[in-house]
């Protein structure tokens, strides 16, 4: 094999690897071009909760919390009332027995 011959085949190689490399600059070029013009998706906005639901459980707990205390206090009295008629009912018991006592 002469030296020209081998000159010949290594001119071809290295146009072969010219063309190669002219590729694949074309290649990076169309994707750093691809991703310049495609801007960025925007953020989605942040989730707002509906704030109706909270306000009306407040305003019901606010209710169930007044009748829960009306409750408590009218079995309060209640409990009261039935004290004094639990005391007044044994002093007229005794009273009575007292009486019963002495007329024997």
């Amino acid at each position: 094999m002469s030296e020209l011959e081998k000159a010949a085949r290594d001119a071809v190689e290295a146009a072969d690897n010219t063309r190669q490399v002219e590729m694949i600059a074309a290649v990076l070029a169309a994707q750093q071009l691809a991703n310049q013009q495609q801007p960025p998706a925007p953020a989605p906005p942040p989730a707002r909760k509906p704030i109706g639901p909270y306000v009306a459980a407040g305003i019901g707990g606010a209710v169930a919390l007044s009748f829960l205390a009306m409750a408590a206090a009218l079995l309060a009295v209640a409990v009261a009332v039935g004290a004094v008629c639990a005391t007044v009912c044994l002093l007229v018991l005794r009273g009575m027995w007292a009486d019963f006592q002495k007329g024997k």
